[in-house]
């Protein structure tokens, strides 16, 4: 009786492949760095790509990805595009996650 109630939950295909995605952009260290930056902060491209020592293409390719898996949000101030961590439910679970890995809270994180 236990598999059959628990396969009676199973969330469909379509959630399993959107979680792999999510976890797939986490896989890249790189990508895994900038998304704990915005995870604290709000900055644009040129300040991230300095903060952790890459190019502003690659940051901007990386930027774009987590971007597209709603991982992270942008608004344009000017010439500047700043980007921060995406306001949905997913985004603040997977920052709660990849502090809870690092065995740290949120600098930012108010009580």
């Amino acid at each position: 009786g236990t598999l059959k109630t628990v396969l009676e939950q199973m969330p469909n295909d379509n959630c399993f492949f959107d979680a792999a995605d999510v976890f797939q952009q986490l896989s890249d260290y790189s990508r895994l760095r900038i998304f704990w930056l915005l995870c604290h902060c709000e900055e644009c491209g040129i300040n991230i790509a300095a903060a952790v020592g890459m190019s502003n293409a690659a940051v901007s390719h990386h930027l774009k990805t987590l971007k597209l898996n709603g991982l992270i949000t942008s608004k344009r101030l000017g010439k500047e595009v700043y980007y921060t961590l995406a306001k949905t439910d997913k985004a603040q679970l997977i920052h709660q996650l990849v502090d809870a890995f690092f065995d740290m809270s949120c600098p930012i994180k108010k009580d």
